[in-house]
């Protein structure tokens, strides 16, 4: 527990300030005039200057393992992306079902969801989406469908797994859980909740799509292994992301938290793709690589952790956390439906990411209600169930949402808010439905 006791300008109350801060932040990330990196970095300036935390306290509230986990997988990624894996896994997949479109569109979500589940979801969307565009470009059909199923495929897999998803790297680190506590407890109703969702957008889509066979023609003609523009790299990517795996998977019996294996595979491949270059050569590969970093998703993050530790600082969270409880009447099942319904739709509204850095406090207050730490599990699911698939919601519930849609714009086709909401809200909530059961029966 911080030492420190707010001593605020003016004499004001701090749990006031903190939280017209806090309120302010959040509206101004929502109407996105103004980049949300640049609101959360002011927001969390102002809970310092304002004299809510002081410096030293303020980064006591930062989550580098949830920063460093980020930073090592985006650096592993971008190296891996110039091999062309990506590009031959999706080629591969499109002439796997002869070029047919509703085929290459269930196979490109398939890839996505897995891809969400290993690297995480904002990486895979980055990769899969452009070669989305260029496979319904050549088949002459419209990418609306396609792109649509692969945020919901993206948010689904990533789910699964502690990497695949921010808020699970984020609950992964507040309560020390394990890659394979993610695959153990999550994965199972993923891959119910997949085969649904794709049934679904099949009956909406799928069965009106139609190719030319002209145009099956040229994708059958696409040589996949043209793809692949640096056969030694893709060696030592595949060997990088295999030991990466491996290090999550036996984790905990390493005793590493998960951001070091993710540096210290970064490091390697670093290591690996620049030991026969000059100095020269090897600082423009470095360089090169750390610009490919998600930095304005890594500030977010930073400020986002000052903002809400100013706020848990000043006591609001205990308030809320008391209301929460007062609401369910300190019932267990009660509170974890609470969670999971209220996490999805606030998730939809807001990026899930600000909303799971409020909550992780909140349900974190409640283990002395409900008998300590081991009793909270439940509820820990039912807010990474919850966030992650209401992300599903809307363009804004996920930062994948909102990487999708800026590469459909900047290829003509605009994905419209609203037209995307009527169509995405209910589907999400129906998984949510049954995530719902799932908890219910498994926890509860």
């Amino acid at each position: 527990m911080d030492t420190h006791t707010s001593s605020v300008i003016f004499g004001w109350d701090p749990l006031w300030v903190s939280s017209i801060v806090f309120i302010i932040t959040y509206a101004m990330v929502v109407t996105e005039k103004i980049n949300r990196s640049i609101i959360a970095l002011l927001g969390a300036g102002l809970m310092i200057s304002l004299g809510i935390l002081n410096q030293e306290t303020a980064i006591n509230g930062i989550d580098f393992n949830t920063l460093g986990l980020l930073t090592g997988m985006m650096v592993i990624v971008a190296i891996s992306r110039r091999s062309g894996v990506f590009q031959f896994v999706a080629v591969w997949s499109a002439k796997k079902v002869n070029a047919s479109p509703w085929g290459i569109l269930f196979m490109l979500s398939l890839v996505t969801a897995l891809f969400s589940a290993l690297l995480d979801n904002v990486t895979t969307v980055l990769l899969i989406a452009p070669v989305t565009l260029l496979i319904t470009g050549e088949l002459k059909v419209h990418p609306y469908p396609f792109l649509f199923a692969e945020i919901f495929a993206s948010n689904i897999g990533g789910t699964a797994t502690l990497i695949g998803d921010p808020p699970n790297i984020m609950i992964g680190s507040a309560v020390n859980l394990s890659f394979n506590d993610f695959l153990w407890n999550l994965a199972p109703i993923t891959l119910l909740i997949f085969p649904i969702t794709m049934l679904i957008i099949y009956f909406i889509w799928g069965r009106h799509m139609h190719a030319g066979d002209e145009d099956k023609q040229r994708i059958m003609l696409f040589n996949e292994k043209q793809a692949i523009t640096d056969p030694r790299l893709l060696k030592q990517s595949l060997l990088v992301i295999f030991l990466v795996t491996l290090g999550f998977l036996f984790a905990h019996q390493l005793h590493l938290e998960p951001a070091t294996i993710a540096m210290m595979g970064a490091a390697l491949l670093l290591l690996l793709t620049s030991i026969n270059s000059g100095a020269e050569e090897q600082s423009e590969h470095v360089h090169k690589s750390f610009a490919e970093v998600e930095w304005i998703t890594i500030f977010f993050f930073i400020g986002l952790f000052i903002i809400v530790h100013g706020i848990e600082h000043a006591g609001l969270l205990d308030i809320l956390a008391k209301e929460v409880l007062a609401f369910t009447g300190g019932d267990l099942t009660l509170t974890a439906m609470a969670i999971i319904w209220a996490s999805a739709i606030f998730s939809a509204i807001v990026d899930n990411i600000p909303f799971v850095a409020t909550m992780i406090p909140i349900i974190e207050s409640m283990s002395s209600t409900f008998g300590g730490q081991a009793q909270l599990m439940p509820l820990w699911w039912s807010l990474a169930l919850g966030a992650c698939l209401g992300g599903n919601g809307s363009l804004v519930g996920a930062s994948a949402n909102l990487i999708v849609a800026g590469f459909a714009e900047r290829a003509g086709y605009r994905i419209h808010f609203l037209k995307f909401m009527l169509m995405a809200f209910p589907l999400m909530l129906l998984s949510i439905l049954i995530a719902s059961i799932y908890v219910y029966l498994r926890y509860l």
